[in-house]
């Protein structure tokens, strides 16, 4: 899988989670370290020249139950996002099964990410999406949840309206003399699918959908799928009334939150905010209700960001979001090459070799 995004919305940085994760380098680490920028001039100027490629080998359950561990190898190419490099991506692209898009969540989609997405999606690529740079809207705008929302919400949007422009039905494959198995399925990213991540690289946290509708689906006793869909949209939970409503006004006339900002992005605010108004006892209180374990040497020795990065990296750590992407929503190159072999190949389509790229033999 590839890494594409505009330059300088964090791709590198992200990267290092899960390399991380992969026990490449140091938990403390990633984020700074910027582990695939390998060349000098990479380091100097900050910016990754070459597409860099890391083999990565885990053992997880990707459905977060943690009941069995299945063991996963996953080629992860780090690719420019500088427009003066794209060749770099236009190889990186042509290797690749599935490619995780990063928008950085104050500029959102700019124009390489554009020319980026159209790239993997003219290759054959599945696309899933990780909004970066959350901590910005969180510490330096003080975004409320409401105003994240419609920021998460716009940038989804306009990924979608690219990725529609490619998406082909069954009829249009045909009249271009292709055949059906070509067809690459639903392409569109949405937070209920769990293909839309929201997280920070340098801070090494992010989580989606996913992760919180198990948490909650327990609590509420609801179907985990319908939990999902419940945490996106128009969804209002009238606490006192405890009934699910489409409209903010409660039964006691007063407007509520939506869930996605009242379950998700309330607690995160929160946390933040207490954290850099240094009030670590209130934080720590917080992190006992929600489950999260600091050794002793943590609570004593950081603080501001420090501590702020390493309670939301034991809570929402960010290569348990993306491996879960990777693994569920990207296809594994047996399911890819069977639509992307009369792409990449372009001899007849029953010869030997041409079966043998669509089995993956």
């Amino acid at each position: 899988m590839s890494v594409i995004a505009h330059v300088d919305h964090g791709k590198s940085t992200l990267t290092d989670s899960l390399i991380a994760r992969a026990g490449i380098i140091a938990e403390t680490s990633a984020g700074d370290m910027r582990f695939t920028d390998t060349r000098q001039d990479e380091k100097d100027r900050g910016i990754t020249i070459k597409s860099t490629g890391v083999s990565l080998y885990y053992e997880c359950d990707p459905s977060g139950a943690d009941k069995e561990r299945k063991p996963y190898l996953i080629n992860l190419i780090d690719s420019p996002g500088h427009v003066d490099f794209s060749s770099e991506v236009t190889a990186a692209l042509r290797v690749t099964d599935g490619a995780l898009v990063v928008v950085d969540y104050v500029e959102g989609v700019c124009v390489q990410t554009e020319t980026v997405l159209r790239q993997a999606l003219a290759e054959k690529i599945r696309p899933v999406l990780m909004v970066n740079k959350v901590d910005r809207g969180l510490l330096e705008l003080q975004s409320t949840g409401e105003d994240m929302y419609i920021q998460f919400n716009k940038v989804i949007e306009n990924v979608n309206v690219i990725i529609s422009s490619y998406e082909k039905s069954d009829e249009d494959i045909i009249a271009e003399g292709g055949r059906v198995h070509d067809n690459m399925g639903q392409l569109q990213i949405d937070p209920t699918h769990g293909t839309v991540a929201f997280g920070s690289g340098l801070h090494g946290w992010a989580f989606t959908l996913t992760k919180f509708a198990r948490l909650y689906s327990e609590k509420f006793k609801i179907d985990m799928d319908k939990m999902m869909e419940k945490l996106w949209g128009d969804n209002f939970y009238d606490a006192p009334a405890s009934k699910w409503k489409k409209t903010n006004m409660g039964d006691d006339g007063k407007p509520m939150e939506r869930c996605f900002v009242k379950f998700i992005m309330d607690p995160i605010v929160k946390i933040t905010t207490v954290i850099m108004n240094n009030n670590k006892e209130r934080a720590f209180k917080m992190c006992a209700s929600l489950g999260i374990e600091l050794k002793q040497a943590d609570k004593d020795e950081l603080e501001g960001k420090a501590l702020m990065k390493k309670i939301f990296q034991t809570w929402i750590n960010a290569a348990d979001a993306l491996l879960e992407m990777i693994v569920l929503r990207l296809p594994s190159p047996k399911t890819a090459q069977k639509y992307r072999a009369s792409y990449l190949y372009e001899g007849p389509v029953d010869d030997p070799s041409g079966t043998g790229i669509r089995e993956c033999d």
